[in-house]
This record gives structure tokens, sequence and C-alpha cells, in this order.
């Protein structure tokens, strides 16, 4: 019993939580199958290094800050637009990521941008990439109150050093004069040097809506468009078939 007690004691110190947790059930099975003490430790380690791998993918979903959280098979393939489907594949290998290249899903409400964009998000996170998740309107007052706090290089720098930044909702609201600056320095900071994913519910031609200035929209976009991979999402709104088909159940 005092060894055990002192094993738990040394794991518990040297944060071996795998170890500690389940030392007992190895040794039980070394005994079993007459391990040899390089096969034991080894049985041990590897326990150890797995499940901080898991920990590892768990923090960096938890970080990234998923409003909920949508694997990519989760999608409902039929339901996607054809575009996207067609397009699925290679965005589903992350390669965009590697080539520092943008991903734009434009599309009518309903069609799956957010949920196709979060899963890219959480596949990210689970190969190793370091990944954050903003609504649009919620950056932009961030990005204001970073700016009268005079902390704004600070959350610059900290953006820049996410493989890949998921924008969303770009279009459902205007900007004012200063957001649009601040929004379109933050995104040109990343550009061909990280990916960033925009979801939007606006063709290119009406981002002047948002922005204001013809002259700080057509830079922007240029940036964002670059290598980019456009993604066409629209089609039949998800949403409003599931409300329908619940409409006549009911």
């Amino acid at each position: 019993m005092k060894q055990h007690a002192q094993i738990a004691e040394l794991t518990k110190t040297l944060r071996l939580p795998a170890i500690r947790r389940d030392y007992a059930r190895f040794i039980d099975e070394a005994n079993r199958d007459n391990m040899d003490y390089a096969s034991f430790l080894t049985l041990l380690l590897n326990a150890e290094q797995e499940q901080r791998i898991k920990n590892c993918r768990l923090s960096r979903i938890r970080q990234a800050k998923f409003p909920y959280k949508k694997h990519l098979e989760d999608l409902d393939i039929d339901h996607l637009p054809e575009n996207a489907r067609s397009k699925l594949a290679a965005l589903k290998s992350l390669q965009f990521i590697e080539n520092k290249q943008n991903v734009i899903l434009a599309g009518n409400p309903g069609t799956g941008k957010t949920h196709l964009a979060i899963g890219l998000g959480v596949k990210a996170c689970l190969d190793g990439y370091k990944v954050l998740f903003a609504n649009v309107a919620s950056l932009i007052t961030q990005l204001k109150e970073s700016r009268s706090e005079k902390v704004l290089r600070r959350m610059e720098n900290n953006f820049e050093k996410y493989d890949l930044v998921i924008c969303d909702e770009f279009g459902y609201i205007s900007f004012d004069k200063e957001g649009a600056e601040l929004l379109f320095s933050l995104l040109s900071l990343r550009s061909e040097r990280r990916s960033t994913i925009i979801t939007t519910n606006l063709v290119f031609d009406r981002w002047q809506e948002l922005f204001g200035d013809p002259v700080l929209t057509a830079a922007l976009v240029d940036r964002l468009i670059h290598k980019a991979w456009i993604v066409n999402m629209n089609g039949q709104s998800y949403r409003a078939s599931e409300t329908e088909k619940w409409m006549k159940n009911n």
C-alpha cells in the first residue's frame, strides 16, 4: 500500500495523469503477459502520450471558441449546394491551410456555411492547427475596444498567430468607418501569411454596402480572393426545408 501511495504521489508531482489513473491496471497487464521492463515502460509512456495528445486536441477546440461543435461527418452532404459538394474533399484535406489560402463560403442563409466552416475548423484543431472562430460583428466590437484601451497592436499580434481564423456572418450588418478600417487592417495582416475562412450572404459586388468606401472594399476583396477557394453556397435553405417538414407533421 505504501508503494502504491508513493506511485500516486510521484505521478501527481510529475504530472503524469494517465499513468496515475491506470498504473494498477498496467501492472496487472504486465504480470499477465510477462512483460519485460522495457515493454512495460513503453506501455506506460504510450498511455501518457495518447492522453496528452487527446488533451491538446480538446484544448485547441475549446480555445477556438466555436459557438457549438460540428464535425464534417455530421454534414448532410445531400443538402449541400453542388459547388460545395464538388470541393468538399479538397477542403477536408486542409491543404488550403498549408498553402495559406483563404476560403470564401458565399450564399444565401441556411445552406450550411457556418456548419461547414466549423467542421473544417474542428478538423484543423484535431490535426494540430491553432484556430479561432469569430462572429464579425463581435470581432469589430473587440477591435474598437482594443483601440480604445490602447491594446490594439497586441490583439493584432495574437490574431496573426492563428493558423486559421473563421470570420462568420460577414455581411449581416454594415460597419461604420472605424469598424471597416479596423477589420480591413486586421484581415490584411493575414493576407498570404495565414488562412481565413469567410462566411457571407453577400456577393462581392455588394460588399461596398458593408464598408461604404469603394476603394477600401476593392482592396480587401483583392486580398481575400487572391488564390482563394471560392465556394458557391447558394441553394435551398436546410432550415427552411426542416421547418416545412415539421409544419407538415404537426
